[in-house]
Protein backbone atom coordinates (compact mmCIF):
# COMPACT_ATOMS: atom_id res chain seq x y z
CA UNK A 1 0.00 0.00 0.00
CA UNK A 2 3.20 2.36 0.85
CA UNK A 3 4.37 1.77 -2.24
CA UNK A 4 1.24 1.65 -4.59
CA UNK A 5 0.48 5.32 -3.32
CA UNK A 6 3.83 6.69 -3.96
CA UNK A 7 3.46 5.08 -7.20
CA UNK A 8 0.54 6.76 -7.91
CA UNK A 9 1.65 10.02 -5.97
CA UNK A 10 4.11 10.77 -8.39
CA UNK A 11 1.77 10.08 -11.05
CA UNK A 12 3.12 7.08 -12.31
CA UNK A 13 6.57 8.15 -12.62
CA UNK A 14 9.58 6.21 -13.25
CA UNK A 15 10.83 3.06 -10.94
CA UNK A 16 13.90 5.12 -9.52
CA UNK A 17 11.76 7.74 -8.87
CA UNK A 18 9.41 6.28 -6.75
CA UNK A 19 12.01 4.01 -5.30
CA UNK A 20 14.28 6.87 -3.89
CA UNK A 21 10.76 8.76 -2.35
CA UNK A 22 9.99 5.87 -0.48
CA UNK A 23 12.99 4.96 0.71
CA UNK A 24 13.55 8.25 2.57
CA UNK A 25 10.40 7.97 4.56
CA UNK A 26 9.89 4.36 5.00
CA UNK A 27 12.32 0.74 4.93
CA UNK A 28 10.34 -1.49 2.69
CA UNK A 29 12.26 -4.87 1.99
CA UNK A 30 13.02 -5.33 -1.57
CA UNK A 31 11.70 -2.11 -2.56
CA UNK A 32 12.81 -1.89 -6.29
CA UNK A 33 11.28 -5.48 -6.46
CA UNK A 34 7.79 -4.38 -5.04
CA UNK A 35 7.72 -1.24 -7.33
CA UNK A 36 8.36 -3.42 -10.25
CA UNK A 37 5.45 -5.54 -9.10
CA UNK A 38 3.00 -2.32 -8.35
CA UNK A 39 3.89 -1.11 -11.71
CA UNK A 40 3.07 -4.67 -13.57
CA UNK A 41 -0.78 -4.36 -12.00
CA UNK A 42 -1.27 -0.36 -11.89
CA UNK A 43 -3.75 -0.72 -14.68
CA UNK A 44 -3.13 2.76 -15.86
CA UNK A 45 0.64 2.18 -16.35
CA UNK A 46 0.07 -1.01 -18.19
CA UNK A 47 -2.39 0.60 -20.63
CA UNK A 48 0.03 3.38 -21.41
CA UNK A 49 2.95 1.24 -21.68
CA UNK A 50 1.36 -1.83 -23.65
CA UNK A 51 3.05 -3.17 -26.53
CA UNK A 52 1.80 -5.47 -29.26
CA UNK A 53 2.55 -8.90 -29.14
CA UNK A 54 5.30 -9.82 -31.28
CA UNK A 55 5.46 -13.55 -31.23
CA UNK A 56 8.03 -15.90 -33.24
CA UNK A 57 7.68 -16.37 -36.68
CA UNK A 58 5.84 -19.70 -37.11
CA UNK A 59 6.56 -21.33 -40.35
CA UNK A 60 5.72 -20.72 -43.67
CA UNK A 61 1.99 -21.32 -45.18
CA UNK A 62 2.16 -25.06 -47.31
CA UNK A 63 1.52 -22.86 -50.12
CA UNK A 64 4.76 -21.29 -50.19
CA UNK A 65 6.90 -25.02 -49.79
CA UNK A 66 4.20 -26.93 -52.28
CA UNK A 67 6.76 -28.13 -54.49
CA UNK A 68 6.84 -30.84 -58.00
CA UNK A 69 3.16 -28.67 -58.71
CA UNK A 70 1.82 -27.04 -61.50
CA UNK A 71 2.40 -22.89 -61.51
CA UNK A 72 0.28 -20.84 -60.15
CA UNK A 73 -2.05 -23.78 -58.19
CA UNK A 74 -1.52 -21.41 -55.28
CA UNK A 75 -1.66 -17.86 -56.38
CA UNK A 76 -1.77 -14.52 -54.33
CA UNK A 77 -3.78 -11.52 -55.57
CA UNK A 78 -3.89 -7.87 -55.26
CA UNK A 79 -4.53 -5.13 -57.14
CA UNK A 80 -2.70 -1.57 -57.68
CA UNK A 81 -3.21 1.48 -59.14
CA UNK A 82 -5.32 3.73 -59.84
CA UNK A 83 -3.01 4.71 -63.38
CA UNK A 84 -4.07 7.07 -65.44
CA UNK A 85 -4.71 6.71 -69.46
CA UNK A 86 -6.13 8.91 -71.90
CA UNK A 87 -9.26 8.08 -73.83
CA UNK A 88 -9.54 10.67 -76.74
CA UNK A 89 -9.70 13.90 -75.28
CA UNK A 90 -10.84 12.44 -71.64
CA UNK A 91 -8.45 10.90 -68.99
CA UNK A 92 -9.69 7.65 -67.34
CA UNK A 93 -8.28 5.52 -64.44
CA UNK A 94 -7.54 1.83 -64.82
CA UNK A 95 -6.20 -0.61 -62.04
CA UNK A 96 -3.85 -3.01 -62.54
CA UNK A 97 -4.85 -6.88 -60.89
CA UNK A 98 -1.68 -8.93 -60.17
CA UNK A 99 -1.58 -12.78 -59.89
CA UNK A 100 1.71 -14.00 -58.25
CA UNK A 101 2.10 -17.75 -57.90
CA UNK A 102 2.98 -19.03 -54.07
CA UNK A 103 5.32 -21.55 -54.96
CA UNK A 104 7.47 -20.27 -57.83
CA UNK A 105 7.00 -16.81 -57.53
CA UNK A 106 5.76 -15.62 -61.23
CA UNK A 107 3.65 -13.03 -61.98
CA UNK A 108 0.60 -12.64 -64.09
CA UNK A 109 -0.99 -9.37 -64.25
CA UNK A 110 -4.30 -7.74 -66.02
CA UNK A 111 -5.63 -4.82 -66.31
CA UNK A 112 -9.33 -3.60 -65.40
CA UNK A 113 -11.32 -0.41 -65.88
CA UNK A 114 -12.45 -0.59 -62.27
CA UNK A 115 -12.96 -2.25 -58.40
CA UNK A 116 -16.12 -3.73 -59.12
CA UNK A 117 -16.88 -7.56 -58.48
CA UNK A 118 -17.58 -7.66 -62.40
CA UNK A 119 -14.32 -6.64 -63.15
CA UNK A 120 -12.32 -8.63 -60.92
CA UNK A 121 -14.10 -11.74 -61.67
CA UNK A 122 -13.45 -10.81 -65.72
CA UNK A 123 -9.56 -10.76 -64.40
CA UNK A 124 -9.38 -13.78 -62.68
CA UNK A 125 -11.71 -15.70 -65.85
CA UNK A 126 -8.81 -14.38 -67.95
CA UNK A 127 -6.39 -15.36 -65.50
CA UNK A 128 -7.23 -18.83 -65.64
CA UNK A 129 -7.92 -19.00 -69.01
CA UNK A 130 -4.60 -18.44 -69.73
CA UNK A 131 -2.91 -20.15 -66.04
CA UNK A 132 -4.98 -22.52 -64.92
CA UNK A 133 -7.45 -23.00 -62.58
CA UNK A 134 -5.57 -22.78 -59.44
CA UNK A 135 -5.94 -24.94 -56.35
CA UNK A 136 -5.97 -22.12 -53.24
CA UNK A 137 -6.41 -17.90 -53.97
CA UNK A 138 -5.46 -16.02 -51.09
CA UNK A 139 -6.37 -12.48 -51.18
CA UNK A 140 -6.93 -9.67 -48.57
CA UNK A 141 -10.40 -8.46 -47.50
CA UNK A 142 -11.64 -6.31 -50.38
CA UNK A 143 -14.94 -6.51 -50.95
CA UNK A 144 -14.41 -7.03 -54.64
CA UNK A 145 -12.56 -9.99 -53.99
CA UNK A 146 -14.80 -11.06 -51.37
CA UNK A 147 -18.28 -10.25 -53.85
CA UNK A 148 -16.31 -12.30 -56.34
CA UNK A 149 -15.86 -15.46 -54.01
CA UNK A 150 -19.44 -15.71 -53.02
CA UNK A 151 -20.37 -15.22 -56.77
CA UNK A 152 -18.20 -17.80 -57.81
CA UNK A 153 -19.06 -20.27 -55.23
CA UNK A 154 -23.10 -19.14 -56.53
CA UNK A 155 -21.70 -20.01 -59.61
CA UNK A 156 -20.24 -23.67 -58.77
CA UNK A 157 -23.63 -24.28 -56.96
CA UNK A 158 -25.68 -24.10 -59.91
CA UNK A 159 -23.72 -26.51 -61.76
CA UNK A 160 -24.08 -30.10 -61.90
CA UNK A 161 -21.53 -31.42 -59.61
CA UNK A 162 -20.94 -34.68 -61.07
CA UNK A 163 -20.16 -33.11 -64.76
CA UNK A 164 -18.12 -30.77 -63.05
CA UNK A 165 -16.34 -32.97 -61.20
CA UNK A 166 -15.69 -35.75 -64.48
CA UNK A 167 -14.89 -32.86 -67.14
CA UNK A 168 -13.75 -29.17 -64.90
CA UNK A 169 -11.63 -28.72 -62.70
CA UNK A 170 -12.28 -28.29 -59.29
CA UNK A 171 -13.60 -24.90 -57.68
CA UNK A 172 -10.52 -22.70 -56.05
CA UNK A 173 -10.11 -22.64 -52.48
CA UNK A 174 -10.49 -19.01 -51.61
CA UNK A 175 -8.47 -17.55 -48.06
CA UNK A 176 -8.70 -14.17 -46.92
CA UNK A 177 -5.75 -12.79 -44.92
CA UNK A 178 -6.97 -10.77 -41.59
CA UNK A 179 -7.28 -7.36 -41.39
CA UNK A 180 -4.74 -4.74 -40.61
CA UNK A 181 -2.45 -7.46 -41.34
CA UNK A 182 -0.33 -6.65 -44.57
CA UNK A 183 2.76 -8.71 -43.43
CA UNK A 184 -0.08 -11.63 -44.50
CA UNK A 185 0.19 -10.55 -48.21
CA UNK A 186 4.01 -10.10 -48.19
CA UNK A 187 4.41 -12.31 -51.27
CA UNK A 188 2.16 -9.62 -53.24
CA UNK A 189 3.07 -6.12 -51.96
CA UNK A 190 6.55 -7.01 -52.84
CA UNK A 191 5.45 -8.25 -56.40
CA UNK A 192 3.77 -4.86 -56.57
CA UNK A 193 6.51 -2.44 -55.25
CA UNK A 194 8.65 -3.68 -58.14
CA UNK A 195 5.88 -3.69 -60.59
CA UNK A 196 5.75 0.25 -59.88
CA UNK A 197 9.25 0.73 -59.93
CA UNK A 198 9.57 -0.96 -63.50
CA UNK A 199 6.12 1.29 -64.76
CA UNK A 200 7.50 4.45 -63.39
CA UNK A 201 11.23 3.73 -65.39
CA UNK A 202 9.12 2.43 -68.87
CA UNK A 203 6.31 5.32 -69.21
CA UNK A 204 8.29 8.62 -69.64
CA UNK A 205 5.18 10.09 -70.86
CA UNK A 206 2.54 11.69 -67.92
CA UNK A 207 -0.72 9.74 -69.63
CA UNK A 208 0.01 7.05 -71.79
CA UNK A 209 -2.92 5.08 -73.92
CA UNK A 210 -4.55 2.30 -72.66
CA UNK A 211 -2.78 0.11 -75.33
CA UNK A 212 0.49 1.27 -74.22
CA UNK A 213 -0.31 0.92 -71.09
CA UNK A 214 -1.63 -2.89 -71.68
CA UNK A 215 2.18 -2.85 -73.51
CA UNK A 216 4.16 -1.79 -70.86
CA UNK A 217 2.74 -4.01 -68.18
CA UNK A 218 3.18 -7.03 -70.42
CA UNK A 219 6.60 -5.98 -70.26
CA UNK A 220 6.78 -5.82 -66.57
CA UNK A 221 5.26 -8.97 -66.69
CA UNK A 222 8.21 -10.65 -68.43
CA UNK A 223 10.85 -8.85 -66.68
CA UNK A 224 9.82 -9.93 -63.36
CA UNK A 225 9.17 -13.42 -64.49
CA UNK A 226 12.86 -13.74 -66.17
CA UNK A 227 14.14 -11.96 -62.22
CA UNK A 228 16.93 -15.03 -60.47
CA UNK A 229 15.49 -16.69 -57.79
CA UNK A 230 19.17 -18.28 -56.62
CA UNK A 231 22.32 -17.05 -56.92
CA UNK A 232 23.75 -15.24 -59.64
CA UNK A 233 27.05 -17.01 -60.41
CA UNK A 234 29.92 -14.68 -62.01
CA UNK A 235 31.73 -17.57 -63.26
CA UNK A 236 30.38 -18.53 -66.76
CA UNK A 237 30.63 -21.99 -66.28
CA UNK A 238 28.32 -22.14 -63.22
CA UNK A 239 24.76 -23.10 -63.37
CA UNK A 240 22.05 -20.71 -64.47
CA UNK A 241 20.20 -19.31 -61.71
CA UNK A 242 16.85 -20.07 -61.38
CA UNK A 243 13.96 -18.18 -62.46
CA UNK A 244 10.03 -18.72 -62.80
CA UNK A 245 10.30 -18.06 -66.68
CA UNK A 246 11.76 -21.60 -65.94
CA UNK A 247 8.90 -23.25 -64.88
CA UNK A 248 6.64 -21.22 -67.20
CA UNK A 249 8.91 -21.01 -70.55
CA UNK A 250 11.76 -23.51 -70.33
CA UNK A 251 14.27 -20.79 -69.65
CA UNK A 252 14.76 -17.38 -68.02
CA UNK A 253 14.06 -15.04 -71.53
CA UNK A 254 11.39 -18.03 -73.36
CA UNK A 255 14.41 -18.72 -75.69
CA UNK A 256 14.89 -22.57 -76.88
CA UNK A 257 17.02 -23.75 -78.83
CA UNK A 258 15.52 -25.22 -82.56
CA UNK A 259 16.31 -28.82 -82.85
CA UNK A 260 14.75 -31.31 -84.94
CA UNK A 261 12.01 -33.58 -84.07
CA UNK A 262 12.69 -37.19 -84.11
CA UNK A 263 9.30 -38.86 -85.20
CA UNK A 264 10.23 -42.43 -84.19
CA UNK A 265 8.40 -44.22 -81.73
CA UNK A 266 11.57 -44.43 -79.98
CA UNK A 267 12.82 -41.00 -80.73
CA UNK A 268 9.04 -39.62 -78.65
CA UNK A 269 10.25 -42.49 -75.92
CA UNK A 270 13.36 -40.52 -75.23
CA UNK A 271 11.81 -37.06 -75.51
CA UNK A 272 9.26 -37.72 -73.30
CA UNK A 273 12.07 -38.95 -70.52
CA UNK A 274 14.15 -35.96 -71.19
CA UNK A 275 10.77 -33.40 -70.99
CA UNK A 276 10.07 -35.44 -67.41
CA UNK A 277 13.89 -35.47 -66.81
CA UNK A 278 14.12 -31.42 -67.32
CA UNK A 279 11.04 -30.81 -64.97
CA UNK A 280 12.89 -32.87 -62.24
CA UNK A 281 15.71 -31.46 -62.41
CA UNK A 282 14.28 -27.96 -61.87
CA UNK A 283 12.50 -28.74 -59.17
CA UNK A 284 14.99 -30.19 -57.28
CA UNK A 285 17.31 -26.95 -57.93
CA UNK A 286 14.21 -24.87 -56.58
CA UNK A 287 14.17 -27.13 -53.23
CA UNK A 288 18.00 -27.43 -52.99
CA UNK A 289 19.14 -23.27 -53.69
CA UNK A 290 15.84 -21.75 -53.44
CA UNK A 291 13.07 -23.14 -50.45
CA UNK A 292 16.26 -22.86 -47.81
CA UNK A 293 16.44 -19.38 -48.43
CA UNK A 294 12.62 -18.93 -47.48
CA UNK A 295 13.41 -20.53 -43.90
CA UNK A 296 15.80 -17.39 -42.91
CA UNK A 297 14.11 -15.40 -40.35
CA UNK A 298 15.61 -11.46 -40.03
CA UNK A 299 12.60 -10.54 -37.28
CA UNK A 300 10.42 -12.24 -34.70
CA UNK A 301 12.85 -14.72 -33.97
CA UNK A 302 12.49 -14.15 -30.18
CA UNK A 303 10.62 -17.28 -28.62
CA UNK A 304 7.73 -15.40 -26.08
CA UNK A 305 4.91 -16.33 -24.44
CA UNK A 306 1.70 -17.24 -26.25
CA UNK A 307 -1.70 -15.69 -25.08
CA UNK A 308 -3.60 -17.92 -22.83
CA UNK A 309 -7.09 -18.36 -21.95
CA UNK A 310 -8.47 -15.77 -20.08
CA UNK A 311 -5.96 -13.13 -21.15
CA UNK A 312 -6.85 -9.68 -21.08
CA UNK A 313 -6.09 -7.87 -24.10
CA UNK A 314 -6.25 -4.19 -25.85
CA UNK A 315 -7.11 -4.45 -29.66
CA UNK A 316 -4.99 -1.92 -31.54
CA UNK A 317 -7.03 0.78 -33.77
CA UNK A 318 -4.88 2.87 -35.22
CA UNK A 319 -7.90 5.50 -36.21
CA UNK A 320 -8.48 5.52 -32.41
CA UNK A 321 -5.09 6.12 -30.59
CA UNK A 322 -5.37 4.59 -26.89
CA UNK A 323 -8.79 4.16 -26.84
CA UNK A 324 -8.25 0.23 -27.34
CA UNK A 325 -11.26 -1.83 -26.99
CA UNK A 326 -11.14 -4.52 -24.73
CA UNK A 327 -11.11 -8.05 -24.81
CA UNK A 328 -10.79 -10.97 -22.89
CA UNK A 329 -9.76 -14.64 -24.46
CA UNK A 330 -12.38 -16.97 -23.95
CA UNK A 331 -11.44 -19.88 -26.46
CA UNK A 332 -9.41 -21.33 -27.85
CA UNK A 333 -8.44 -23.33 -31.42
CA UNK A 334 -6.06 -25.37 -32.20
CA UNK A 335 -2.78 -26.81 -29.94
CA UNK A 336 -1.51 -24.00 -27.45
CA UNK A 337 1.83 -25.19 -28.34
CA UNK A 338 1.72 -23.99 -32.05
CA UNK A 339 2.52 -20.80 -33.23
CA UNK A 340 -0.30 -17.88 -33.81
CA UNK A 341 -0.83 -16.82 -37.24
CA UNK A 342 -4.01 -15.23 -36.85
CA UNK A 343 -7.22 -14.59 -34.37
CA UNK A 344 -10.81 -14.36 -34.67
CA UNK A 345 -12.34 -11.37 -32.51
CA UNK A 346 -15.75 -10.49 -31.24
CA UNK A 347 -15.93 -6.96 -30.03
CA UNK A 348 -18.32 -5.58 -26.82
CA UNK A 349 -20.95 -4.50 -30.24
CA UNK A 350 -20.86 -8.23 -31.59
CA UNK A 351 -19.35 -7.73 -35.17
CA UNK A 352 -17.35 -10.20 -35.91
CA UNK A 353 -13.83 -9.31 -36.33
CA UNK A 354 -10.58 -11.14 -37.24
CA UNK A 355 -7.14 -9.60 -36.24
CA UNK A 356 -3.76 -10.92 -36.18
CA UNK A 357 -1.77 -11.54 -33.14
CA UNK A 358 0.57 -8.69 -33.99
CA UNK A 359 -2.02 -6.25 -33.08
CA UNK A 360 -3.19 -7.49 -29.94
CA UNK A 361 -1.66 -5.90 -26.97
CA UNK A 362 -1.80 -8.28 -23.76
CA UNK A 363 -2.44 -6.70 -20.22
CA UNK A 364 -2.33 -7.49 -16.86
CA UNK A 365 -5.44 -9.66 -15.03
CA UNK A 366 -6.54 -6.64 -12.86
CA UNK A 367 -7.64 -5.13 -15.81
CA UNK A 368 -10.64 -7.62 -15.69
CA UNK A 369 -12.14 -5.37 -12.76
CA UNK A 370 -12.70 -2.43 -15.27
CA UNK A 371 -14.43 -4.59 -17.64
CA UNK A 372 -18.17 -4.12 -18.09
CA UNK A 373 -18.88 -6.80 -20.50
CA UNK A 374 -16.73 -9.56 -21.72
CA UNK A 375 -15.95 -10.29 -25.25
CA UNK A 376 -14.81 -13.46 -27.14
CA UNK A 377 -11.55 -14.19 -28.90
CA UNK A 378 -10.59 -16.90 -31.06
CA UNK A 379 -6.21 -17.73 -31.66
CA UNK A 380 -6.16 -20.28 -34.41
CA UNK A 381 -2.97 -22.34 -34.47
Amino acid sequence: LIVDDGHRRYRHGSQETVVNEVRQRYDVPSLRSVCKQVRRQCRTCVLLYAQPASPQMCELPAARLAAFCRPFSYTGIDYFGPMIIVNGRKTEKRWGVLFTCLTVRAVHIELVASLSTNDCLMAIRNFMARRGTPIEIVSDRGTNFVGADRELREAAERVDTVILSEFGPPDPVWKFNPPAAPHFGGSWERMIQSVKRMLARIITERHPTEAVLTAALIEVENMLNSRPLTHVPVDGEDEEPLTPNHFLLGSSAGMKPLVKPDDSAAGLRQNWRAVQYKMNDLWKKWVKSYLPTLTRRTKWFEPCKPLQLGDVVLIVDENCPRNFAYAMILTVNGELKRLERKGTITPVDFSSLAAPIVVVRKANDPLVMGLSGSVEITVQG
